[in-house]
């Protein structure tokens, strides 16, 4: 269950940054022409508080939806029900905890070394809360676009299962659907894009390694829970896919980080010459990791700058066990996206988008372009004096699994949707304080 996984120009975000210092006066904060009595949320793991690689009750209270419903009640929002876990270390859907920062012994080396770490408080167990739904937090680590109207997925997804009404009857569409809401935010399609990119967009071999989703598919699927959502007159804001290739899960470790000295390289050339691979030279420097690819003559290459190594990737195995550098050992097609495999993932991106556009368009509801603010981000901004960037560990915004937001960053993901909201409805409603929101906590 990993998942999955975040417009405006640079004056764009600037001005609107700005706007946060602003003191609104009571008088002025306004719900425009929309109804926030009742909210609802549907999405997947970012929409849940997934973070550091697990779901955890933390995350819970620090997702954009909480903080969401916070701004909403200034507005006369009404409650909102979560479906909390247990305190503790949270849990990835496979029964591990989340990751937190510790010190770890690098091999080969007797200094310690900071490192996302199993949560030592264990894993949370996926306690049933359904006896006390509805939910408005309808938040599902692990769903792609074309599961949300599945029954059988409730049954099959330890998250929705642990909350729903009644598992392999029950949908995400129909858990929302149950709090007969006046307004909705939904965020689906990541994973439609995620679960592929995460595996290294290895040909799927069971439904646990998924193909990208049929555009189609993911199009018709936006659209059935956006006809049920409106149905009531309930407005709403839809956000869109971000380039999943953005984030640092896929930018972390870079294509050239074999560094050699003139005499190692010496020695690795005429060690791949008495292999028969000649044609694969080191030199002093930085050298591109060893991978797999079909179409190279020896079956394998150099990575360029147009490669991207996973996080996935064993990072012992790179630093002590030759990966990537033996000729026994390149980095398998799991460890890689190249730059045909990018491309794609970038086109079914580009078409989901196209779909969730027209349908905001078509049922006239508030358009969130998550993708462009990722890109934006990816580039780095300020806030308040604070940097923002996507540099994995060292980030502000980005939790340890190089994946989804920490607690600062769903507080930006949530003036995203107030600044869309605001202009969709002609509303006045304050925009989050991301200043009070953790980063990356160190030890």
């Amino acid at each position: 269950m990993k998942n999955s996984i975040v417009a405006c120009s640079i004056l764009g975000l600037f001005l609107a940054f700005q706007s946060c210092k602003t003191n609104l006066k009571e008088r002025d904060i306004n719900a425009g022409s929309a109804d926030f009595s009742r909210y609802v949320a549907v999405g997947n793991s970012l929409t849940s508080g997934f973070a550091d690689g697990a779901l955890s009750r933390s995350g819970q209270e620090n997702s954009y939806p909480n903080m969401l419903a916070t701004q909403f009640k200034l507005v006369g929002g009404g409650t909102f029900s979560i479906p909390y876990l247990d305190e503790g270390g949270g849990n990835d859907g496979s029964n591990n905890p989340g990751r937190i920062l510790g010190f770890v012994l690098p091999c080969n080396s007797s200094t310690p070394a900071l490192s996302p770490v199993l949560d030592p408080k264990g894993s949370t167990p996926l306690n049933n809360v359904s006896a006390f739904g509805p939910y408005n937090l309808v938040g599902v680590p692990g769903a792609r676009a074309i599961d949300a109207n599945l029954g059988l997925y409730s049954l099959l997804n330890p998250f929705l299962s642990r909350f729903c009404l009644t598992p392999a009857v029950s949908t995400i569409l129909s858990e929302a659907m149950r709090v007969n809401a006046t307004f909705f935010t939904l965020w689906l399609g990541n994973n439609d894009v995620l679960s592929y990119s995460l595996g290294g967009a290895v040909p799927p071999v069971n439904v646990l390694s998924p193909a990208l989703s049929d555009t189609a598919q993911v199009r018709a699927s936006i659209q059935t829970m956006l006809d049920s959502l409106t149905k009531n007159g309930a407005k709403g804001a839809i956000a869109n896919v971000p380039d999943v290739t953005s984030v640092p899960f896929f930018t972390t470790i870079p294509w050239n980080g074999v560094v050699l000295t003139q005499g190692k390289a010496d020695t690795l050339n005429a060690l791949y010459t008495a292999n028969g691979l000649g044609s694969i030279t080191w030199k002093a420097g930085a050298n591109g990791f060893l991978m797999v690819d079909s179409a190279a003559p020896p079956f394998m290459r150099h990575a360029t700058a147009s490669d991207l190594i996973l996080l996935s990737t064993p990072g012992d195995s790179l630093k002590c066990g030759q990966w990537g550098v033996s000729p026994a050992k390149p980095l398998k097609d799991a460890y890689v996206l190249d730059q045909a495999e990018i491309a794609t993932i970038q086109l079914y991106t580009a078409r989901y988008n196209q779909s969730i556009a027209a349908l905001a368009t078509a049922y006239n509801v508030a358009l969130v372009d998550m993708n462009s603010y990722l890109k934006t981000v990816k580039s780095g901004l300020i806030f308040n004096g604070i940097n923002l960037n996507a540099v994995f560990v060292s980030v502000v915004h980005l939790s340890l699994d190089g994946v989804h937001p920490n607690a600062r960053g769903y507080a930006l993901v949530a003036n995203e949707f107030l600044r869309s909201i605001n202009l969709k409805y002609g509303a006045i409603i304050p925009l989050v304080d991301v200043t009070k929101y953790n980063g990356v906590l160190f030890p």
